[in-house]
């Protein structure tokens, strides 16, 4: 099951009192103050694993609690220190404090790692209360709260490529033919409800990572059909792929279709728009007589648009795409390398 949001509650542990204590030994006459401190309470941990691509996990176990320090003893010896709490989430995953929706972190690297709840502090001991007019301390200090807080954890999909467009357009079909993704796939619309990624290999050793994304129908950015659960996953991903139906079965005429789905880019967040994208007419060997792929084909000549038009199943224009996209995701990959 692919679960992208989920709420959890963390508690960090308290910190360990600090304790009045003194030296009492034979032969030893006014030993002084040799009380130890708390130890710190540990913390709550989120990081990011590339093993992990769903929060659902995080579903059935909504509570994480991390231990109170251990607490200050005689002969100046301190508390133990308490172990951190570990939470691990996909990489892409972003963390909220939900109370106040304030975003705390986001995770975008493999083995990246926040702290979300500060452990509490370990309280001192009576020895640091002693002073020249003060011999005999009886002061010392109880350790501090750990933070404790709801939170909120929200997954977008990290891909370098994202597959765009309605529902039936073919984009589980492209994502089994070009890796070894194996999403649901059939004659009705909305066989996709969740995101799925694959791996394609291209040239000698390239590789990159493509997501399939749940379709969209017009009033997506307004919550209609898979709504915000769609445009989320959308917005990390490098290069769009706008795919359309060409068949002779399409219901809806595919540069309409194109021209909605850019609308609702534009809706949902204006940036997307300006990502780099080519637009693909899927289904070439049902085209029938071919006219709404002319119509496709004139319409991204005229605006200057790349167009791929393709068949998944008989792979007709599968490599030409290919090795169109790989070049683009590798260029887009070169200035991150430069600034890295």
């Amino acid at each position: 099951m692919f679960v992208d949001e989920v709420r959890i509650f963390v508690k960090a542990g308290r910190g360990g009192d600090g304790v009045c204590s003194f030296r009492r030994e034979k032969f030893v006459p006014r030993g002084g103050p040799d009380g130890g401190d708390g130890g710190n309470g540990g913390q709550v941990v989120v990081v990011a694993s590339r093993r992990l691509t769903t929060l659902l996990d995080l579903r059935y176990q909504q509570h994480y609690q991390a231990k109170p320090g251990g607490p200050g003893e005689g002969s100046n010896r301190h508390g133990k220190t308490a172990p951190n709490v570990l939470i691990q989430v996909p990489v892409g995953t972003i963390v909220f404090d939900d109370a106040t929706g304030e975003m705390l972190v986001d995770l975008t690297a493999d083995g990246q790692e926040a702290v979300v709840a500060q452990g509490g502090r370990g309280g001192r001991g009576n020895t640091h209360f002693a002073t020249s007019t003060n011999r005999v301390p009886t002061q010392f200090e109880p350790g501090t709260p750990g933070e404790e807080r709801w939170l909120r954890l929200e997954l977008k999909l990290l891909a370098d490529v994202g597959l765009v467009g309605f529902p039936n357009a073919g984009k589980s079909t492209l994502i089994a033919a070009l890796s070894s993704a194996r999403p649901k796939i059939a004659d009705y619309p909305f066989t996709t409800l969740v995101p799925n990624l694959g791996v394609v290999s291209w040239g000698d050793d390239g590789s990159f990572v493509m997501a399939d994304i749940p379709g969209l129908i017009e009033g997506a950015h307004e919550g209609k059909g898979l709504g915000m659960q769609f445009l989320r996953h959308i917005e990390r991903t490098a290069f769009l792929l706008h795919l359309v139906d060409i068949s002779e079965w399409a219901t809806e005429e595919p540069v309409t279709s194109f021209e909605v789905m850019r609308k609702e880019l534009a809706a949902y967040e204006p940036p997307l728009t300006t990502r780099p994208f080519a637009v693909v007419g899927t289904k070439l060997d049902i085209r029938g007589n071919g006219e709404r792929l002319e119509r496709l084909r004139t319409y991204c000549k005229r605006h200057r648009l790349r167009f791929f038009p393709i068949s998944s199943v008989s792979r007709e224009g599968l490599e030409a795409l290919l090795g169109f996209v790989g070049k683009q995701v590798e260029s887009l990959r070169a200035p991150c390398a430069t600034n890295s």
